[in-house]
C-alpha cells in the first residue's frame, strides 16, 4: 500500500487526549527548532538519533518529505516529555531499550551511536508482522501491564511484547506526528483554513479528492 495514501485516510487512533493548545504549541516549538542542531530533552542523544532514523523507516522521503523534514523525531521527544503521563514515559523508555538492545545484538554492534537504518528496519518489520489475533493479545497484555504499573504494582513485559509495544506506538506516533506538522495539514491532506459552504453528503472523492480534512 502506499503510504501516502494510507496517511491521507487515516484518523487519530492513539490513545492520548491532547488539548489543542499543548499541540500546538508543541508543533511550533519543533517548527523554530533546526533538526541538525537537535539536541533530545527525554531521550538520551544516541537513543534520539536512533528514533530520527526510524521515524524515516515509517516515512521516508518520496515526493513528499521524509519525517525528519518535517521534525517528526523532535516533535515525538517533546511529546513524551511535556505530554506523556509518568508511567507512559517509562514504558516508552523500557520498550525502546528492549527495541533497541535487540538491533545491537543483531547487528553485532556495541553502541546506539552505531546503529543504522539497516540494523534498525528489520527489528521493526519483525515486532510488526502479526496476525490480527495475535495483536489483540498483545494489547491486551500491554493493557494490564500498564494498569499494574498506574497502580504501583510489580509488573513485566516479556522482550519480544515490549518491542511489539514499542514499534506499534512508534508507528502511530509517528504519523499523527507527521499529520500534525504544518507542512503536511497544508500540502497533503484537504486543507481548508477559512470554511465555506457546508456539504452534508457530498462524495469525499470529489470534494477533497480522497484526503482527509487537515483540520
Amino acid at each position: 500500500m502506499d503510504r501516502r495514501k494510507a496517511l491521507r485516510n487515516m484518523g487519530l487512533t492513539l490513545g492520548y487526549v491532547v488539548a489543542t493548545p499543548t499541540l500546538l504549541s508543541l508543533v511550533q516549538s519543533c517548527k523554530q527548532e533546526k533538526a541538525i542542531t537537535w539536541t533530545p530533552t527525554f531521550l538520551s542523544q544516541d537513543a534520539g538519533n536512533a528514533l530520527a532514523h526510524l521515524v524515516d523507516i515509517i516515512l521516508p522521503k518520496t515526493d513528499t518529505p521524509s519525517a525528519t523534514e518535517v521534525n517528526v523525531h523532535i516533535f515525538i521527544d517533546r511529546f513524551a516529555q511535556e505530554v506523556m503521563e509518568p508511567e507512559q514515559q517509562a514504558i516508552f523508555k523500557m520498550s525502546m531499550g528492549k527495541f533497541l538492545e535487540k538491533a545491537l545484538v543483531d547487528s553485532k554492534k556495541e553502541t546506539m551511536a552505531e546503529l543504522e537504518p539497516a540494523d534498525l528496519e528489520p527489528i521493526l518489520a519483525k515486532a510488526l508482522k502479526i496476525t490480527k489475533e495475535e495483536e489483540i493479545n498483545n494489547m491486551e497484555l500491554i493493557s494490564s501491564y500498564t494498569e499494574a504499573i498506574k497502580e504501583g504494582k510489580a509488573a513485566e513485559l516479556d522482550d519480544e511484547l515490549s518491542r511489539f509495544a514499542f514499534a506499534n506506538n512508534h508507528r502511530g506516533l509517528t504519523i499523527w506526528a507527521y499529520k500534525s506538522s504544518e507542512y503536511v495539514g497544508e500540502n497533503v491532506l484537504a486543507y481548508l483554513p477559512v470554511p465555506g459552504e457546508y456539504i452534508s453528503c457530498g462524495d469525499l472523492n470529489e470534494l477533497t479528492q480522497g484526503k482527509a480534512w487537515s483540520i
